[in-house]
C-alpha cells in the first residue's frame, strides 16, 4: 500500500470512529434527558460516566478486533441499518453485562437505556451516510484525493474504467487515461478523457496534476512495463502495474513477498489475524472451562462404561485436520470395542449420501454410550484436544482418514481451517441430514462467512441443542 493510500485509510477510519463516539455520547446524554433522569444527573454523574466510558472502550476494542465497518463503502442503504442495527444489540448486550458485574443496575432503567439503544442506531445510522456521502462526493474530487492516470489499451479500457469507477473507493479520482494502442484523444470512456496514446504519454504529464499511475498492459512484454515504471519512477510518480489477468479466479488476492520474489497470491478465504487471535483466546478459555467440567464428571461417566461393556474409558480415533494434518481425537467411548470391525457389516445400511458413514439405530453403540451420544458428554475429551491445538470450539468436523481418502477436491476444502468441536452442520439439524454434499454446503457457509459473532452464535445454538437433546445420536 502506498503512503497516499496508508493516508486515505487513517482519514477514513480516525473519521468514521470519531463519529460514532460521537454518537454514543449524544445518544447516552439524550436518552438520560428523555427518560427524565436529568434531576439525578448530579447524584449518578459517577455512573453515568462509568459506563459511558465502558461503552467507548468496548467500542474502540470491538472496533479494532471486528472490523465491522471494513465494507462500509460498500453496503446500501438497507444492509447499512441492518448492520447498524446488529452491532447496536451487541453493544446492548455487552452493556448488560457490564452493568451486572458492577451492580450498578438499579441507577439505571432499562427504559432509558432502551433510548440510548433508539438514538444511537438512528444517529450512527445517518452519520454513517454522510460520512459515505462525504467521502464519495466531496473528498473525492477534492485536491487532497489523490488523482490517478490509467494507461492501458483499448481492448482493455472499458472494463477497467468500469471497475475502477464502481469499487466503491473514494480515496482517488480518476483524471485521465492514455490508450497505448490507438489515438482516441478528445473521447471518453465511462465518463473517463482520453488525453495521451503511446506517442505522447510522457509529454502530457508534464502539464497533468497526477499523484498515481494505474497501468492494465496484458499484452506488453516485461521490458516495455519496465521502462514505463523507470520513466515514472523518475517523475516521483507512485505505479500501480495490474498483475491480476485471472478474471474467473474468485479467491481472495492479496500482493506478498515470498522467498524475495513479489507474488500475487490467491487464497479462498482469508482471516484477520487479530480475529483468529482472540478465536483462539476463546477456545483456551473454552477448553479449561470444558476440561474443568470434564475431570467432574469423568469419575461417574468411566465408571458407567465400564459397568455397560468391556474396553477402555477412552477411544481415541486418527481424524484428519486443517489442510490434511493428522491427530488423535478423543472420546468418551461409546461403542463396542469391535466397532470397526463390524463397520464393514453395516456399511449397506449407511444412510449417507457419500464418504460420512451413518446407522439410525447403530447396533454398535452401547446402552451407556446412547445416553453420552444423545447428552453430547461423550465429545468432552475433546477439549484436550482443543486446548492443545488440534481443533477449535467452532469449525468443522474432522473426518476419519476412511472418509477423508474418498474426498474429491471439492470436499477438501471443508478441511480448509481448523476442526471444531461443534459448526453449522451440527446446529442444523445433523439428525435430518442425508447428504454429505448438504454437510459441505453448510461448512463452506460458514468458512466463506466466519467471523467472531458467527462462532459465539454457533455455541450458543450449540447449548440449546444439547439442553433440548435435538439433532445428537
Amino acid at each position: 500500500m502506498s503512503s497516499m493510500s496508508q493516508k486515505q485509510r487513517l482519514i477514513q477510519n480516525y473519521t468514521i470512529l470519531a463519529v460514532e463516539c460521537l454518537c454514543i455520547i449524544l445518544s447516552f446524554i439524550l436518552g438520560v434527558l428523555t427518560r427524565g433522569a436529568a434531576v439525578s444527573f448530579q447524584a449518578f454523574a459517577k455512573s453515568y460516566i462509568a459506563v459511558i466510558a465502558y461503552i467507548l472502550f468496548f467500542h474502540l476494542l470491538s472496533y479494532y478486533l471486528f472490523d465491522w465497518n471494513v465494507n462500509i463503502f460498500k453496503r446500501g442503504y438497507y444492509i447499512e441499518l441492518v448492520a447498524v442495527f446488529k452491532y447496536n444489540l451487541v453493544l446492548i448486550f455487552f452493556l448488560s453485562f457490564f452493568l451486572y458485574i458492577t451492580k450498578i443496575a438499579e441507577d439505571f432503567s432499562r427504559l432509558m437505556f432502551g433510548y440510548f439503544f433508539c438514538y444511537n442506531i438512528l444517529f450512527t445510522y445517518i452519520g454513517h451516510l454522510l460520512i459515505k456521502k462525504y467521502f464519495t462526493t466531496v473528498y473525492r474530487t477534492s485536491s487532497g484525493s489523490s488523482k490517478v492516470f490509467v494507461i492501458t489499451t483499448s481492448a482493455y479500457a472499458d472494463k477497467i474504467s468500469k471497475n475502477l469507477t464502481n469499487s466503491g473507493e473514494w480515496s482517488f479520482e480518476i483524471t485521465g487515461m492514455a490508450l497505448m494502442d490507438t489515438d482516441s484523444k478528445g473521447f471518453s470512456i465511462q465518463g473517463i478523457p482520453v488525453i495521451a496514446d503511446k506517442n505522447d504519454l510522457f509529454v502530457q504529464f508534464k502539464t497533468k496534476v497526477v499523484d498515481e499511475v494505474f497501468i492494465h498492459l496484458p499484452d506488453y512484454s516485461k521490458e516495455d512495463i519496465e521502462e514505463l515504471i523507470i520513466n515514472f519512477e523518475s517523475m516521483g510518480i507512485t505505479v500501480h502495474v495490474n498483475i491480476d489477468y485471472f478474471n474467473n479466479v474468485i479467491a481472495h488476492k492479496t500482493t506478498e513477498i515470498f522467498a524475495g520474489f513479489t507474488v500475487l497470491s490467491y487464497e479462498a478465504s482469508t482471516f484477520d489475524y487479530r480475529r483468529l487471535l482472540v478465536k483462539r483466546i476463546m477456545d483456551i478459555i473454552g477448553a479449561i472451562v470444558g476440561l474443568a467440567v470434564t475431570i467432574i464428571l469423568t469419575p461417574f461417566i468411566a465408571l458407567a462404561i465400564k459397568l455397560d461393556s468391556k474396553g477402555p474409558v477412552l477411544f481415541a480415533q486418527k481424524r484428519v485436520g486443517k489442510n490434511g494434518r493428522y491427530f488423535k481425537l478423543y472420546k468418551f467411548r461409546s461403542m463396542y470395542t469391535d466397532a470397526e470391525v463390524r463397520k464393514k457389516e453395516l456399511m449397506a445400511q449407511n444412510e449417507m449420501d457419500g464418504p460420512m458413514f451413518k446407522v439410525e439405530h447403530d447396533p454398535r453403540i452401547t446402552k451407556v454410550g446412547a445416553f453420552l451420544r444423545k447428552t453430547s458428554m461423550d465429545e468432552l475429551p475433546q477439549f484436550y484436544n482443543i486446548l492443545i491445538g488440534n481443533m477449535s470450539l467452532v469449525g468443522t468436523r474432522p473426518p476419519t482418514v476412511d472418509e477423508f481418502n474418498q474426498y474429491d477436491l471439492y470436499y477438501r476444502r471443508r478441511l480448509s481451517i481448523k476442526p471444531g468441536l461443534t459448526g453449522l452442520w451440527q446446529v442444523s439439524g445433523r439428525s435430518d441430514i442425508t447428504d454429505f454434499k448438504e454437510v459441505v454446503k453448510l461448512d463452506l457457509e460458514y468458512i466463506d462467512n466466519w467471523s467472531l459473532t458467527s462462532d459465539i452464535r454457533i455455541l450458543l445454538m450449540t447449548l440449546w441443542v444439547v439442553v433440548m437433546k435435538k439433532g445428537a445420536r
